[in-house]
């Protein structure tokens, strides 16, 4: 990439004033505010538009990028960064100027970066790897995460926080832990090594949770990993109870105390990121059985249209999402993604011109620009009592984490009605029972109606790993499963199913990450007589299919017809969905 640098010629500076008042919008007071900027600090004119807020992030590269001619890329999601990159260019260099290569061509490296026109960086680079570059441009959150995925796997990440591991087998650091050694001593070297282990192991494999289950003759290391518990080693008994008192080390919990559940919670650092660990312990026959949730703070908050809904789906979210009063439900079991899609609604009217507040337990990933309240029932700090709490802030939009009871409930509901704007999420197994479970738990069917705008439902589905991903022709047993979706072999190309073999990226599985299947229902004025009559469920649903209603299962069979997960998989997952 050769530029010559802003400011060094005045021929150069007028293309880019007259490109700015083309293409940017900007008037001539911002740009010669800009450019007086630019000459008396030195600072490139791309960081200066960005840092005075003249021009958002993503429209300033897209201007820099058509100015230079160069590829802008909105989002580096689902990128793979080069092993060469990674093994040869310190990750202090690829985060202080902001660049990673995101693909290896063979004759060059295409680079990602947020600088267009800071050149030496690119050339050092080019240096460094002995290999012609080609810079792309992205914005600098978009690079951030990339270089943290990147290198969460090389020292600086997992390997630098187990560096002190010198023999990384599990059992074998297990080996080391005497019985007769002090059991409440969880500060003995091999005790912290082994949880240390366990925790990183579970990041690489991008576990979401980690189950410590005590046997007769051994401690077995459970993972969860896309939704599915997976067996890992097995520690020797005689390591349980060092284990369990380290665990409740980290967790400040008490580690005298054995026969009560516990609860507590760690923040673990990896590279740039932190990891919050929550953590629970319970008493059972043979010890004391615990489960890690890892919320991996590093991860991005996803926008709309990356989680997995289709055009239609996401044109209706965006429509109610933008009312000035009101209740939207998200519903759906535990872990099926329903925190994500509250967020990526939040981020989407997220705006200086809204007051946005949420109350969550806990608060998983921080958004900019809204607060955030972390329930403290200990402290008398409910999902009520925050909401209660709320409605003296000025909000214009409120996010409830949960609704479990009658009284969130209620004050949600007159919330709306008061001219606010209210997310929350529930435990249901469809849209349609949403509405009799807010009933079952006392609210009168007038408030709800008035007051509900949205329901919807979801579920997480595993899709196939696209390392080993191949069309198979479907056997007997593939062919009953298609039967009970209603489908047909001949309905996928080649009368091929997309299914994936299994290797060492989906840890055998042939699934490697997950998408998820929605079902969004509006509450239009059919479903609000139906809510005043206090019909059921199956009446609502029956008339919402009736009117164009795409259920879980639909969506499931969609995204199987596209390829991109498999019908076993479907079935597992939306094995509750009558239609």
């Amino acid at each position: 990439m050769s530029a010559q640098p802003v400011g060094a010629g005045s021929v150069f500076q007028d293309r880019i004033r007259e490109g700015l008042l083309r293409k940017a919008g900007l008037n001539q007071a911002q740009i010669d505010e800009a450019l007086q900027t630019e000459r008396d600090t030195g600072q490139q004119l791309d960081q200066i538009l960005i840092g005075k807020n003249l021009l958002p992030e993503p429209k300033c590269m897209q201007f820099f990028a058509d100015f230079l001619g160069l590829e802008f890329r909105p989002s580096l999601e689902g990128v793979s960064v080069p092993s060469v990159f990674i093994q040869n260019v310190p990750v202090q260099f690829a985060r202080t100027h902001g660049l990673v290569a995101i693909e290896d061509t063979g004759t060059l490296l295409r680079v990602a970066t947020n600088r267009p026109l800071d050149v030496q960086p690119m050339d050092d680079l080019a240096t460094m790897l002995s290999r012609e570059v080609e810079a792309v441009l992205a914005t600098r959150g978009e690079l951030a995460n990339l270089i943290n995925r990147a290198y969460r796997h090389k020292a600086d990440g997992v390997d630098e926080a187990l560096q002190d591991v010198k023999d990384t087998d599990i059992v074998s650091i297990a080996e080391n832990i005497h019985e007769s050694e002090d059991l409440l001593d969880a500060n003995k070297a091999p005790v912290i090594k082994l949880v240390n282990m366990l925790l990183f192991q579970a990041l690489k494999l991008r576990a979401s949770d980690i189950h410590l289950q005590p046997y007769a003759d051994r401690l077995q290391v459970r993972m969860r990993i896309d939704g599915v518990l997976y067996d890992m080693e097995s520690v020797p008994r005689r390591a349980q109870d060092a284990i369990i008192s380290r665990v409740k080390v980290m967790g400040k919990m008490d580690i005298a105390e054995r026969r009560l559940p516990q609860d507590g919670r760690a923040s673990i650092r990896v590279g740039d990121g932190d990891v919050d660990v929550r953590i629970s312990t319970i008493p059972v026959a043979g010890g004391e059985r615990v489960v890690f949730r890892i919320l991996d703070k590093t991860t991005k908050i996803y926008s709309l249209d990356q989680i997995g809904l289709d055009a239609d789906a996401q044109r209706t979210i965006n429509r109610y999402i933008n009312y000035s009063h009101g209740v939207i439900f998200v519903t759906g079991p535990t872990g099926s993604g329903k925190t994500t899609t509250l967020y990526a609604c939040l981020d989407a009217i997220n705006a200086p011109e809204l007051n946005i507040l949420t109350i969550e337990d806990p608060v998983e990933y921080n958004l900019d620009g809204i607060s955030q309240v972390q329930v403290n029932v200990k402290k008398g700090l409910s999902f009520a009592a925050g909401l209660r709490s709320f409605l003296r802030q000025d909000p214009d939009v409120m996010m409830v984490g949960e609704v479990r009871d009658n009284e969130t409930a209620d004050i949600a509901i007159r919330a709306a009605l008061t001219g606010h704007l209210v997310f929350s999420t529930v435990h249901t197994n469809d849209s349609a029972s949403t509405v009799s479970r807010l009933l079952d738990i006392g609210v009168e069917p007038y408030l709800v109606s008035s007051s509900l705008l949205l329901v919807i439902a979801q579920r997480l589905l595993r899709t196939v790993c696209p390392n080993c991903r191949e069309p198979v022709e479907p056997d007997q047993k593939m062919r009953y499963f298609l039967e009970d979706l209603k489908l047909t072999p001949d309905q996928f190309p080649d009368g091929k199913i997309m299914m994936g073999k299994g290797c060492d990226e989906c840890f055998r599985s042939g699934y490697s990450g997950r998408t998820a299947i929605y079902e969004v229902m509006p509450i239009d004025t059919q479903i609000q007589e139906q809510i005043i009559n206090k019909s059921s469920a199956s009446t609502i649903k029956r008339g919402a299919l009736e009117r164009g209603l795409k259920t879980l299962r639909m969506d499931g069979v969609q995204k199987l017809l596209n390829g991109l997960t498999t019908p076993d998989e479907v079935l597992r997952v939306t094995q509750l969905d009558v239609t």
